[in-house]
């Protein structure tokens, strides 16, 4: 059986089709969703009978959206269906028309499907290809890779889609450098995130939840899941995500469909909205916390938003501690975090939580005595919060120079840093 490297090979030579329309940063435009339709299309081949029988006996009836997926997800056994009578092969079939009938082939997904692809997009870059004659040969390209799950199952999977993005990340990084972090840092970040909680997590039936609330394209999400499966199988990490970004929350969302992850029934793990003003788990906490946020962005569009939760919510809000200057949001991502924190209660199983953070020198230099972002310092030193901050190499992100360091926040320091 093939490797996922090889794979993942196979699907970034067809990816070499596309140059001349497309540059090579915005390859993964169409290859990132090509991938996921053609996996889609092999998992459900197997009860694709099964579904449009079902559809058949119930189109126009009573049940209808929500419901009618549902019923049509159990005749798939998948958390998604398709209600197409199209496959890929049968796409095949009539060149002439093969844009309107991927289309409607897309169409015919269950609706958490078809809002991922929303959000890819995807329509735009089907017509482009075939105004430059090359979507039957992409189309048709794809049916020669076989991801029937007997022969490549989910885990193996998910590493190939991970590669993919990294590959396609690495050549976008000519344009968006700060919106990708090198994997070297992922690791160590990860690393030192489950450090101090080898006995927690080697306690056979252990769950434990993880965020990114600027997850991108979900590179450590999965490198958290990684490392679990690597080091505590017994273990099991929900990972959740959150991004604005409308393509990069479509692959993470993709990801995880992908990987069949599952946590606790819902499927929605991975969220689109801008985490400031657009809370998609404002009732949760979480045991974990790693995230890399985009350097030096401005909160000016969320300015009001953000200002009148701190005046009216103060510490029973996310914002209490203070708000950094406009042109830089990291200290917010901070608190926002911190706001989620689980509270160490062991009794009730509850141990706290460990944060892990990307930043570049501003939060931590930026701001005289009585600032924003003094303040913010102040209320974590005293709550003594802080555990350590690890200065990065010069010259780890593309495009910038500029120092950078990982933030290591946590309410649940071992007796010997407490301070």
């Amino acid at each position: 059986m093939p490797n996922h490297s090889e794979f993942a090979n196979l699907i970034w030579q067809i990816a070499d089709l596309l140059r001349g329309p497309y540059r090579p940063p915005q390859y993964e435009r169409v290859m990132l969703p090509m991938t996921v339709l053609r996996r889609f299309d092999c998992v459900l081949a197997p009860t694709k009978d099964k579904v449009l029988v079902t559809y058949e006996r119930r189109r126009g009836g009573k049940l209808e959206g929500d419901a009618l997926d549902s019923i049509l997800n159990r005749a798939a056994s998948q958390r998604f269906h398709n209600r197409s009578p199209l496959t890929f092969e049968r796409l095949k079939g009539d060149p002439d028309n093969i844009a309107g009938h991927l289309v409607g082939y897309i169409q015919g997904f269950s609706g958490n499907v078809r809002r991922i692809f929303e959000y890819f997009e995807f329509e735009t870059e089907i017509e482009k290809m075939r105004e430059s004659n090359l979507l039957y040969l992409i189309v048709s390209r794809f049916c020669d890779v076989d991801l029937h799950p007997d022969r490549v199952p989910n885990e193996q999977m998910g590493l190939i889609f991970e590669n993919l993005i990294r590959r396609f990340n690495e050549l976008a990084n000519e344009t968006a450098g700060d919106h990708f972090t090198p994997r070297e840092v992922i690791r160590l970040m990860v690393n030192i995130l489950f450090i101090e909680d080898d006995d927690l997590l080697a306690t056979p039936g252990t769950v434990r939840k993880l965020l990114d609330p600027a997850c991108g394209t979900g590179g450590m999400l999965a490198e958290a899941q990684n490392y679990l499966r690597e080091h505590h199988p017994e273990a099991q990490l929900f990972v959740y995500g959150q991004d604005y970004n409308k393509r990069a929350y479509a692959t993470a969302a993709s990801d995880m469909l992908m990987k069949q992850v599952d946590h606790n029934g819902r499927s929605d793990n991975i969220r689109f909205g801008d985490s400031f003003t657009e809370d998609r788990f404002a009732d949760d906490t979480f045991d974990y916390f790693l995230t890399n946020p985009p350097f030096g962005v401005d909160w000016k569009k969320q300015k009001n938003q953000i200002q009148d939760e701190r005046d009216k919510l103060g510490f029973a809000g996310r914002f209490g501690a203070g708000l950094p200057r406009v042109n830089d949001g990291s200290l917010l991502v901070l608190q926002h975090m911190i706001a989620k924190f689980e509270p160490v209660r062991p009794g009730e199983q509850k141990y706290g939580s460990r944060l892990a953070i990307v930043f570049s020198g501003s939060p931590l230099f930026t701001g005289g005595a009585g600032s924003g972002e003094s303040e913010i310092r102040r209320w974590i030193i005293e709550n003594d919060w802080l555990e350590a901050i690890v200065a990065l190499p010069e010259q780890m992100f593309y495009n910038t120079g500029i120092g950078t360091y990982v933030w290591i926040v946590t309410n649940r320091k071992e007796k010997r840093r407490r301070g």
